[in-house]
């Protein structure tokens, strides 16, 4: 797919970084994608994220069974997910980059991308 592997580099060393691969349909992942779109700092630490690698336990009542959602979402470096709504890769794209500006305001960095680059395996970058 055209995101895997992009990275884009933003002012003072934050980073953005996308991975998106086509799956076999399963009940964790009925769209058939498996994704993480990240937003990093200069040392690397992941500040915001999407993916759907792990479950997370869906949030509710504690008297009520709570599913497990594969799609999710960390809303600060320290959350350990929320989950998430998946309708569209289009959708899901829009609102990582509304997570992504949310972050950068409050860092008074600018959302501009400086360059790109890519990468063909799954090394931290």
């Amino acid at each position: 797919m055209g995101f895997d592997g992009r990275i884009h580099h933003l002012e003072h060393g934050h980073w953005v970084k996308f991975e998106i691969r086509r799956t076999p349909s399963t009940k964790e992942r009925p769209h058939g994608l498996r994704y993480s779109f990240t937003l990093h700092d200069q040392n690397g630490d992941r500040l915001i994220g999407f993916d759907n690698a792990l479950g997370v336990p869906a949030r509710g009542s504690r008297f009520r069974k709570r599913r497990v959602e594969h799609d999710h979402w960390h809303r600060t470096a320290a959350d350990l997910g929320r989950p998430y709504h998946f309708t569209t890769a289009d959708q899901l794209l829009a609102d990582f980059e509304t997570e992504v500006e949310r972050v950068l305001a409050g860092l008074g960095i600018d959302k501009t991308v400086l360059s790109d680059s890519e990468t063909t395996d799954r090394e931290a970058r």
